[in-house]
């Protein structure tokens, strides 16, 4: 293991790249549609374009957001020796599942009824792939990448353990890798298990090892981008087409949304190619975007954990308005327990899609104020 080193030219220059701030900023934008829907029982994707794809371009979010997780501790490394990158790593692992567990799981549900439900989100998969990470980093940057890749293309291989292994073990194997819902003992809280762990340490473990190509001179570092992203999504295209016309189709959508509509939980092969490819390939042109687009995402890129703790009970917040104006009430489905566990909506209560966009446009509006503050503040 090479010995632990700071680059003293890297403990004063700036480790912030403005075009994962952009990227990252947008695809935290698009999350929200996807918070809002929540609310709004607008269904998970559906037979009409304008439905499928109000899901569908949220797919994007969660493997930006856990990749550029990676990214932004290499660029955070170049401050610190491994050591104290990996301490730091596990200490804000512990910190981001706290929070899943209490602070957001509160923010989905406003209900105090944790004896009866456990959310591991999204920020839950964050901290266990940090903690992971804080193991990895200790590793030469090449071999971190290989791991993060075998994770991601190699996922396959934990089915037939996860199979074959005893009932008492499902538990394990549903927050490892197959996901899902289980209780914790026969009268425990059940635990919603949205993000298992495999294969977001993949992308984490690869994000981080993508570090060393943001630190390229920038034409080699857009030349190699492109070429990752057209070869990813290009690869996604040729395999995908091939598995949609060989394999019986498994829905009664039009060939394109079965296409698009790959296996998000947990995330596939081609569902990461299909959303990784095309991100990583509008980096270049993102850092070559500027004005007032450039800045508004930027903002929200700067803060992202600071945007996701507010996100959530500002959307629910404003569901509950909405409720009130639509009903004259606050309709008791808003306190059930979202995103996995609630029941259906009640009848008439969905909304119409540009109710969830205006509802969406509000929300982010009022949310500019604070991260603009925050990220005025942050070093």
């Amino acid at each position: 293991m090479p010995v632990a080193t700071v680059d003293p030219a890297a403990t004063t220059r700036s480790t912030r790249v403005a075009s994962i701030d952009i990227v990252r900023g947008a695809v935290m934008v698009l999350m929200a549609i996807d918070h809002v829907r929540v609310y709004s029982g607008v269904p998970a994707g559906g037979p009409t374009a304008a439905v499928f794809f109000t899901r569908w371009m949220t797919h994007f979010c969660a493997p930006a957001f856990v990749f550029f997780a990676g990214t932004s501790a290499f660029l955070a490394g170049r401050r610190r020796t491994r050591e104290q990158l990996s301490r730091r790593l596990a200490a804000r692992g512990l910190w981001l599942i706290a929070l899943e567990l209490t602070v957001i799981r509160l923010a989905w549900t406003f209900n105090l009824d944790y004896a009866h439900y456990i959310l591991a989100g999204v920020i839950w998969a964050i901290g266990c792939c940090m903690i992971l990470l804080a193991l990895l980093v200790r590793l030469r940057t090449r071999t971190i990448a290989v791991v993060g890749l075998a994770i991601i293309f190699g996922q396959q291989i934990l089915l037939p353990l996860a199979a074959s292994t005893p009932a008492s073990l499902t538990p394990l194997w549903r927050v490892i890798y197959l996901g899902g819902i289980f209780r914790l003992g026969a009268n425990g809280p059940a635990v919603a298990v949205l993000y298992a762990i495999v294969p977001w340490i993949g992308v984490m473990a690869a994000g981080y090892a993508f570090g060393e190509i943001v630190m390229l001179d920038p034409r080699r570092r857009d030349r190699v981008c492109l070429w990752i992203g057209t070869a990813a999504t290009g690869a996604f295209l040729i395999a995908g087409g091939i598995l949609l016309f060989a394999a019986p189709p498994r829905s009664a959508l039009p060939p394109l949304f079965r296409l698009l509509n790959q296996q998000k939980y947990p995330a596939s092969q081609l569902f990461l190619m299909m959303t990784l490819g095309p991100t990583i390939a509008l980096l270049p042109a993102a850092e070559r975007l500027r004005g007032p687009v450039a800045s508004f995402l930027t903002t929200f890129g700067r803060v992202p954990l600071f945007y996701y703790l507010l996100h959530i009970p500002t959307i629910h917040a404003a569901a509950i308005v909405v409720s009130l104006v639509r009903e004259g009430r606050v309709d008791p489905w808003l306190f059930a327990n979202h995103p996995m566990l609630p029941p259906p909506p009640p009848p008439g209560y969905m909304w119409s899609l540009p109710l969830l966009y205006l509802v969406f446009a509000i929300v982010i509006a009022v949310l500019y104020l604070p991260c603009a503050w925050y990220a005025a503040r942050k070093p």
